[in-house]
């Protein structure tokens, strides 16, 4: 039975009405800028059910109508049947990899005559729902490792059935959780590990072809190996607090490593990637020997990483050159400007780029851009839509619409520190996560800053899936932060 105090109010008066009125000038804006985008010379109806932006009014419609249906539901219901709800959309996800309609190469649509459906859009607020029911749950310590692999193997599940439907960018989504998980005591060693392979990478395929100071050394390898030990250094300073060890470990690696160095440019011309991996092993001899001594286990976790990030880096290398298929790897090329390819896989982002560059600083005005109405950009109004945001508004609407993005963000983030329980708060810190990373990714994406993965731009991008997604993952939050003046008997 429910009572309230005299200070309780009602849901509707404890709803955040600014990060409603948010939602509302975002969905304006996106309707906007797909006007904007699907508009061809000559059109006399855009609000025709024909015409894209005609149905996107369709979409947000009845996407209001889901956020209002939310809302009127209990907000315990979405704690007692998380994990309900999560094994159905698992199922879901799962059917739809074996579903005969393939779109552009991809498996992840339902087709349900007229409409389409990607299930891997609903999938995140149920995974949020999921891993928030789990990691409140009386007992949970984000510190024990079994506990936290069960709360990752909720992430992970998902992820897998959505890369069997070909959507490998949906999937990388999922990977926003660990900054919730982060926030709620995920050991920063984990992060910071995530942060270095993504060095590696980028740094290591970018600088592989690049000769170290005209010697056979490859820079880009080198460069690896020596980050490696480094960081491996600068563990051992800060978790176990020894600094001379860590200095002898610096002075040893880069010491010997210059030497080499040296020789091979000075003396004799060789390959000095041998005995930097020498050095490593001989630093993972070290911590060995160091943590049998000192009976701090730490030292085997620092030699753990030190050997994975080896292993990553030679195995992507791999991967990279060997697994990915052919138009996978000349994306990753582009990006990391190995590759020009303005009319092959750079086109997109070639074309974005100049379609964000004629906007100048005002822009040429709603229904007035010439690369999106003579169709140069592909796929400009869901995944690049906020290239004509760049070309019809300028730099002043592009700036507006990431301030107005990030103001959600903020308040979001506060929203999810007021909660007073764990679950409103881990679900917001996921919601928090997934429209960050969509956010960063998709518009980096545009400017060419990011990989090409197609995810959409929340509230902008065309379609229903994605906007229905987007709406359900806020408002179920909303909808949990309004109980937090009710009393329940």
């Amino acid at each position: 039975m429910e009572r309230q105090t005299d200070r309780q109010r009602g849901v509707l008066q404890s709803l955040d009405w600014w990060t409603i009125g948010i939602y509302l000038a975002l969905l304006a804006f996106g309707w906007i800028s797909v006007c904007g985008a699907s508009y061809t010379y000559g059109d006399t109806d855009i609000l025709s059910l024909d015409s894209r932006s005609g149905m996107q009014i369709v979409w947000i419609g009845t996407s209001v109508c889901i956020g209002f249906v939310i809302l009127m539901l209990d907000d315990r219901f979405y704690d007692t049947f998380a994990y309900i709800i999560y094994a159905a959309l698992l199922l879901l996800l799962f059917a739809t990899i074996f579903n005969p309609h393939e779109i552009k190469g991809s498996r992840s649509w339902l087709v349900l005559g007229p409409l389409r459906l990607q299930p891997a859009e609903f999938a995140k607020f149920a995974t949020a729902l999921a891993v928030a029911k789990l990691m409140s749950s009386y007992g949970f310590n984000a510190g024990n490792f079994r506990h936290m692999m069960a709360a990752v193997g909720l992430v992970v599940l998902p992820m897998l059935f959505i890369i069997g439907q070909r959507e490998t960018g949906s999937a990388l989504v999922y990977l926003a959780f660990f900054l919730m998980f982060y926030r709620e005591g995920m050991p920063g060693s984990i992060l910071f590990t995530g942060i270095a392979m993504t060095i590696y990478f980028v740094v290591g395929i970018r600088f592989e072809a690049t000769p170290l100071w005209n010697t056979p050394t490859s820079t880009g390898r080198f460069v690896v190996l020596l980050l490696v030990q480094l960081f491996s250094a600068g563990m051992v300073w800060v978790y176990c607090k020894h600094w001379k060890t860590a200095l002898l470990v610096v002075a040893y690696a880069v010491g010997i490593s210059l030497l080499a160095l040296l020789v091979s440019r000075f003396i004799i011309a060789f390959d000095i990637l041998p005995i930097q991996l020498g050095i490593t092993a001989a630093m993972l001899i070290y911590f060995v020997y160091q943590s049998l001594r000192t009976r701090v286990n730490t030292y085997l976790f620092i030699g753990l990483f030190a050997i994975s990030s080896v292993a990553f880096f030679y195995s992507a290398d791999y991967m990279l050159n060997h697994v990915m298929e052919p138009h996978q790897r000349v994306r990753i090329n582009v990006l990391l400007g190995l590759d020009e390819d303005l009319a092959g896989a750079g086109y997109n982002v070639h074309q974005s780029e100049i379609a964000i560059g004629s906007g100048g600083l005002q822009g040429k005005g709603f229904l007035n851009g010439t690369q999106t109405k003579l169709k140069f950009v592909p796929e400009q109004d869901t995944d690049f839509i906020f290239c004509t945001v760049g070309e019809e508004e300028g730099f002043l609407g592009s700036a507006g619409v990431l301030l107005l993005f990030l103001i959600l963000i903020l308040r979001l983030i506060h929203i999810a520190e007021r909660q007073p329980f764990r679950f409103g708060r881990i679900y917001g810190y996921s919601v928090v996560s997934i429209f960050l990373f969509h956010v960063f990714i998709n518009v980096g994406m545009v400017l060419g800053l990011t990989p090409v993965i197609g995810i959409p731009l929340p509230f902008f991008s065309y379609g229903g899936s994605s906007l229905w997604g987007f709406t359900i993952l806020l408002f179920i939050f909303l909808r949990i932060d309004a109980k937090r003046n009710m009393v329940y008997r």
